[in-house]
């Protein structure tokens, strides 16, 4: 074992695969973590890795690029990402899991690992320069070690205005109106559909535009500035009468077979829903249900009033309301290095959403990283970058490149990056064909993986530099 030990400040994803890739490198690790000494205005429970937004990790083919990075990720062995394969529940084309089982199992094994120690405080200070430390606090950092890292960095935080969908009992459904079905009949029927008639279409928006919504401590003059990844539905609502239809309530490619057989499908128009609301399963039995795409700042009250009016919801019981919060994050092109070191402090660590990716697995992928590298600084060896060519190593250049040209920025501020082939370098040979395309990039993608590693763990076997 190194006789040396690296602070991790955070348990969410980032900070429990950090603490895990350095507990797996024989180094002693100390995660620290404030809930429920101290909690934030999303989180829920003190378990480790809580999802407080969606419990999605995305899309699973590996020509997709949450897909493909999350592929990265299991040739490393990630903990996140082997545990929401353990505990995943049927969403279709995509990877979510019941983050209660999820959560709680994050904690147990974190919690029984040998070489890492628990501390349930909250963090008020950056450790000193000669102690390798983590700061994976994602961005509902507490106000007090906030305001530390700005004083430290020298620059304000950026932010941006996040919500999550309400939860509801599975058992208070109307199956009778809602049916079981998955777009275009792809796979098993993962989704519970609620169709809309138009009248109630417009009558929902109507409702959903009027509807009054929560104050927030925290609101400023552009409280505008949402993520356009999760914008509030009553947000969605407000930009046009046809906007939810081509968002989270389109209804093109989802049938109740109830409706009638494949010539009712095609030629019986007046039958196709005008729109329809989708619940996912929050745990393999169906007992809590996801609103999809109903991220929301109404008030409790109306959340309750309102979401009755879809068809099949009418007396739905709550088991969590919608919420909306505010989520900061480093300016991290001006401080960060593509190993996720501050330019600054080598000895200080930056991962996941804290440093502008966005969606689970990316945070995941930031904590691997870090991890590697704090585990190698403790070793004293070089810290490493991971191949362009991958998604992972394509997002980090991202966070941590002056030069790079920001496509979704606003007013020339930074703005979160989730995976994307937009990110990667050009095939040598263009492919006019996406699905070729991504697929070309999914397999030098993990060509480029498979063999950093054979050479990544031949530099903790050895004692040399990593080259």
């Amino acid at each position: 074992m190194i006789d040396k030990e690296v602070i991790v400040i955070g348990a969410g994803l980032a900070g429990s695969e950090a603490a895990w890739q350095i507990a797996n490198a024989g180094i002693a690790v100390k995660l620290v973590e404030m809930r429920p000494l101290s909690s934030t205005p999303a989180h829920h429970s003190s378990e480790f890795g809580e999802l407080v937004c969606s419990n999605s990790f995305g899309a699973l083919s590996k020509d997709r690029a949450a897909g493909l990075l999350q592929e990265e990720l299991r040739t490393f062995n990630s903990l996140i990402i082997k545990t929401a394969d353990m505990y995943s529940v049927p969403a279709g084309g995509a990877l979510a899991v019941d983050r209660s089982k999820f959560s709680k199992s994050l904690t147990e094994i974190l919690s029984s690992h040998s070489l890492i120690e628990i501390k349930r405080i909250e963090q008020l200070d950056i450790p000193e320069k000669e102690t390798i430390t983590i700061i994976a606090t994602g961005p509902l950092t507490s106000n007090a070690l906030a305001t530390k890292i700005k004083n430290f960095t020298g620059f304000d935080y950026c932010h941006f205005f996040d919500a999550a969908s309400p939860i509801i009992y599975g058992d208070t459904v109307d199956h009778e109106i809602v049916f079981k079905a998955s777009r275009y009949d792809k796979g098993d029927p993962a989704y519970l559909n609620c169709p809309m008639n138009e009248n109630e279409y417009v009558n929902f928006r109507n409702q959903l535009i009027k509807g009054q919504q929560a104050t927030l401590k925290d609101f400023e003059k552009d409280s505008a500035n949402f993520f356009e990844a999760c914008l509030p539905i009553e947000e969605i609502a407000r930009r046009g009468i046809e906007t939810m239809r081509y968002g989270p309530l389109k209804s093109i490619g989802l049938w109740n077979p109830k409706w009638g057989d494949l010539f009712d499908r095609e030629n019986r128009f007046k039958k196709r829903p005008h729109a329809i609301v989708q619940l996912r399963k929050e745990d393999l039995e169906g007992n809590l249900l996801n609103i999809v795409g109903f991220q929301t700042n109404l008030k409790w009250s109306e959340q309750k009033r309102i979401f009755r009016m879809i068809p099949g919801l009418e007396k739905v019981e709550f088991v969590r309301f919608g919420v909306m919060h505010r989520n900061t994050f480093l300016e991290s092109p001006k401080l960060l290095l593509p190993t996720l070191q501050f330019l600054k402090r080598e000895s200080l660590l930056a991962a996941g959403q804290i440093t502008g990716t966005e969606g689970y697995a990316a945070a995941a992928a930031g904590g691997l990283l870090a991890g590697i590298n704090a585990s190698l600084l403790a070793m004293n060896k070089s810290p490493v970058t991971f191949p362009k060519e991958s998604m992972t190593g394509s997002l980090m250049n991202f966070i941590s490149n002056k030069n790079v040209i920001m496509s979704n920025q606003k007013k020339n501020k930074f703005q979160p990056m989730p995976p994307s082939f937009g990110l990667l370098p050009e095939l040598k040979n263009k492919i006019k064909d996406k699905k070729i395309r991504y697929r070309a990039y999914q397999e030098r993608s993990l060509k480029a993986m498979q063999s950093f590693k054979k050479k990544l763990d031949s530099c903790f076997e050895k004692e040399q530099l990593f080259v």
